[in-house]
């Protein structure tokens, strides 16, 4: 049974076995701009990027929905390696042209997901000891944040240039 289904003209989302869902005026006003948005406020969102402690980590900080609102695992995942960042890379090693391209690439793949094109497969999530579909290294994944969501990167197209 759907324990939360959302409802566009043409597009419908079912979540099953979710927990709290909170819709007030309070939560929803401080999520930042929203990824999916017609077009997107790319530039707000590195407005709000650039406001963070300058050692947070890229992954983290995309995933930060106050900063970005939308960007899951998955697609943070494979925004980055399509855009050569490391999840790693902390945002004050980071150029804007680097944040624009790694944000506009999670739009688009976002977008392209749910407008039903087809997507190519996975290139780095959930494909951890795999080797990377662009070079061939082995993908790596570990816990990031405070939240330990897993983190996959290769580390040979994604370079982490603070190591």
């Amino acid at each position: 049974m759907p324990w939360l289904v959302l409802r566009g003209r043409e597009q419908q989302g079912v979540l099953r076995g979710g927990a709290v869902l909170e819709l007030t005026d309070r939560a929803t006003g401080r999520l930042g701009p929203d990824i999916l948005a017609d077009p997107p406020d790319l530039a707000g969102m590195i407005v709000r990027l650039r406001a963070v402690d300058r050692r947070r980590e890229l992954g983290d900080a995309l995933l930060d929905q106050r900063l970005v609102a939308g960007i899951g695992n998955v697609w943070r995942a494979e925004a980055l390696w399509s855009s050569g960042l490391s999840p790693w890379l902390r945002l004050g090693e980071m150029t804007d042209d680097e944040l624009w391209a790694a944000l506009d690439e999670a739009a688009s793949l976002m977008r392209a997901s749910i407008a039903g094109q087809r997507v190519e497969r996975a290139s780095v999530y959930r494909r951890t000891g795999r080797p990377c579909k662009r070079c061939g290294t082995t993908i790596q994944s570990r816990g990031q944040g405070d939240g330990n969501r897993i983190a996959y990167w290769c580390p040979t197209c994604q370079p982490n240039r603070s190591k």
